[in-house]
């Protein structure tokens, strides 16, 4: 494969799919960024549409509009990141102007939690040169589909995502105990008034909390809705204890924070499972538990030793460091795989 790849980015114009058309610029490739749901007006209302009906009812519009755009021009690889707007109808326009169609999904599109918003992309499925997925059932999910080639590889965190300057203001801001940043979910209500209720001071940020039954005991540690960016790494590094969960529904082993907390220099308390024993030493380089009982015992005895608290955090950090999961290591490799036979 060449040194210097043109590439068309199908991409969400914003957090970790930029990250990644920008890791690819780093990694010397000329980048062509664009985000599909730009093109249509009323974006809420088209995610919802595609949530419940999925996309098949508005890809011959993306076709029409993203035709114009790239037309006369070709690319050597097309990545598509995510890709619930790209069905075979849409790769097939995509062809005709790229030599290879990667795409990269660190949702679980071949699970059951999304209702229908990756009908377009199980379709997709067989037209793609290489499909790179974050979970191993995925892989056999994604050939009996038809893929032609899968690749497994980690999640990731950004190569730029490391620790920050800190000043007084975000000191007052972000010190936080017990933190947890994620939108709600069914099953992490219940896990984190458990931790409350026993008396774990806890604090949350992120979206759709209200929506909780439990959001009456929950609003006392709710600090307010998603934060990105600098203020994320800052509330993570200034943080005693970061909270890892997975989505039940996504059949997560690991996720993003798995990395991003320890590479920030966060303490990373999270569930016990196979991946997060493969990538961190337990009690060593991160902190594990299998159910609540557990995980408020473990961080009682977190916030107790501050000792034990910079030393699981430097070492963490050094191993994220040693596994080398960055964003520009996974795509060099779906690059390398997709041209390889």
């Amino acid at each position: 494969m060449k040194d210097k790849l043109n590439i068309l980015f199908l991409g969400a114009d914003g957090e970790n799919a930029l990250k990644r058309g920008y890791a690819l610029r780093r990694l010397g490739h000329n980048v062509t960024l664009l985000d599909p749901s730009s093109l249509f007006p009323f974006r809420n209302f088209v995610g919802r549409l595609i949530y419940y009906g999925g996309a098949s009812l508005i890809e011959s519009y993306l076709i029409k509009k993203i035709t114009p755009i790239i037309n006369k021009r070709s690319f050597d690889v097309t990545f598509v990141d995510n890709g619930e707007f790209v069905g075979r109808n849409v790769l097939s326009v995509l062809s005709k102007l790229s030599d290879i169609l990667i795409n990269y999904n660190n949702d679980d599109p071949f699970g059951t939690r999304d209702k229908k918003k990756w009908r377009l992309y199980l379709e997709a499925v067989p037209y793609y040169d290489l499909l790179a997925v974050v979970r191993a059932v995925n892989v056999t999910e994604a050939y009996a589909l038809g893929a032609r080639k899968v690749l497994q590889v980690f999640m990731a965190v950004d190569e730029l995502d490391g620790p920050r300057d800190i000043t007084p203001q975000d000191r007052l801001r972000f010190s936080h105990e017990v933190l947890f940043i994620g939108t709600w979910m069914p099953e992490r209500g219940p896990f984190l008034q458990r931790l409350m209720d026993a008396g774990v001071p806890l604090a949350i940020y992120g979206n759709s909390w209200h929506k909780a039954p439990e959001w009456r005991a929950l609003q006392p540690a709710w600090r307010g809705p998603a934060i990105y960016g600098d203020d994320y790494l800052k509330a993570i590094q200034l943080a005693k204890i970061s909270l890892g969960l997975l989505s039940k529904g996504n059949r997560d082993l690991h996720t993003t924070r798995t990395f991003e907390i320890p590479y920030c220099g966060g303490l990373l308390c999270a569930e016990r499972t196979s991946e997060h024993l493969q990538l961190y030493r337990e009690d060593v380089e991160a902190v594990y538990w299998s159910d609540v009982n557990e995980c408020i015992e473990k961080c009682q005895k977190l916030l107790n030793d501050e000792k034990m608290r910079a030393g699981i955090a430097a070492k963490g950090r050094i191993r994220c460091l040693r596994n080398g999961i960055f964003n520009e290591s996974n795509l060099a490799k779906m690059l390398e795989a997709a041209s390889t036979s």
